[in-house]
């Protein structure tokens, strides 16, 4: 009798791992752990290879907010949002025609990692991040203009990283690092 084989182990990806690290985190921040038991289940999270190692990892934490959306749409006009305002896991932006502009400079984020997913139809759009912020927009599609962005000089150091996707038609993404 021959036996089925086995799955190999599912590998760990960025995501995961950025999400498992947010939770303990809040774990330590909330209380439910001490501060050496977080350095050790952090240092077992960044040396994990494979999903099943996470596992107990993360076991006995609570579930974190990690998954908190927001979505802010409108048909036409303009969607602005700016100085401290807290910005979401996920922020989902949606607009059939009119500007965009979100200013991340002052706000408060409380998340290692951002995700914008912009739903345009016509009409521009500025992101302005932290000066230390990480961009990648890779997973956005633009129908009609390029994207501008000019990488920020501390871009490169201990900011929150925002990633930005989705489709836009016709108009144009500015992103730009804040200046102080």
């Amino acid at each position: 009798m021959t036996s089925l084989p086995e799955d190999p182990p599912q590998l760990l990806g960025e995501d995961d791992r950025d999400t498992a690290v947010q939770r303990v985190q809040e774990a330590y921040a909330e209380g439910h752990i001490s501060r050496e038991e977080m350095d050790e289940r952090l240092h077992q999270v960044l040396t994990a290879k494979t999903q099943s190692e996470l596992v107990p990892v993360l076991a006995s934490l609570p579930e974190g907010n990690a998954g908190t959306t927001s979505t802010i749409a409108a048909a036409g006009g303009r969607i602005q949002r700016r100085g401290a305002w807290r910005v979401p896991r996920t922020l989902k932006v949606e607009s059939a025609y009119g500007r965009v502009h979100l200013d991340l400079s002052r706000a408060v984020i409380e998340h290692p990692v951002v995700d914008i997913e912009l739903q345009l139809g016509t009409g521009r759009a500025r992101i302005t991040v932290p000066r230390d912020a990480i961009v990648d927009f890779d997973g956005l599609h633009t129908g009609w203009k390029d994207t501008r962005y000019k990488t920020g000089r501390g871009s490169h150091s201990g900011g929150p990283r925002i990633r930005i996707s989705g489709a836009m038609g016709f108009g144009r993404l500015k992103i730009r690092h804040a200046r102080r």
